[in-house]
């Protein structure tokens, strides 16, 4: 638990937020990243692909008498690119992938909708490195990561990842 408050508090801190932004989770669970995002932002936006978790996510948002985020159920890369459609603008994005890292079709899309930073929570060094490649030749700087230790005397590591649009 304080390392998940660790964990959390970096990617509050690294979304940047002043309390006007539209935020997207991606692969948002139970919606805890979510909500912790809400208490700095104007609206949040997440999605999971699996059922069970978005109708927790859904209480834990009711439970904390929170009223600016919406979840839905679907796979990131599907749902986001509609919520583009939709007109939806993210200033931030926040993806906590699975261990085989973002979808293509995902990167695609957070490279289209320009957001001005990227929060990649990541349990996986090797896809991270792969996923920030393709974000930084597609017009982002990875700026910082920082390693969380969720999981003391095992290999696994998490990391939280900063990245911003580049201006020039």
């Amino acid at each position: 638990p304080v390392q998940t408050e660790v964990l959390y508090g970096k990617t509050v801190e690294y979304a940047g937020l002043s309390g006007k932004e539209t935020v997207i989770d991606a692969y948002c669970g139970i919606g805890t990243i979510s909500l912790f995002l809400a208490q700095h932002a104007d609206q949040v936006y997440g999605v999971e692909i699996v059922p069970e978790a978005i109708e927790d996510a859904r209480s834990n948002a009711l439970l904390n008498e929170m009223k600016n985020v919406k979840f839905e159920v679907g796979a990131s890369e599907d749902v986001i690119p509609r919520w583009k459609e939709q007109g939806i603008e993210a200033d931030v994005i926040v993806v906590d992938p699975p261990r085989k890292g973002c979808d293509p079709r995902l990167l695609d899309t957070i490279l289209e909708m320009k957001p001005e930073r990227v929060v990649y929570v990541s349990c996986n060094p090797s896809t991270l490195a792969r996923d920030l490649r393709v974000l930084e030749d597609g017009g982002y700087r990875t700026v910082e990561v920082t390693p969380v230790d969720m999981f003391p005397h095992t290999v696994h590591v998490e990391s939280v990842a900063m990245l911003v649009r580049n201006t020039e």
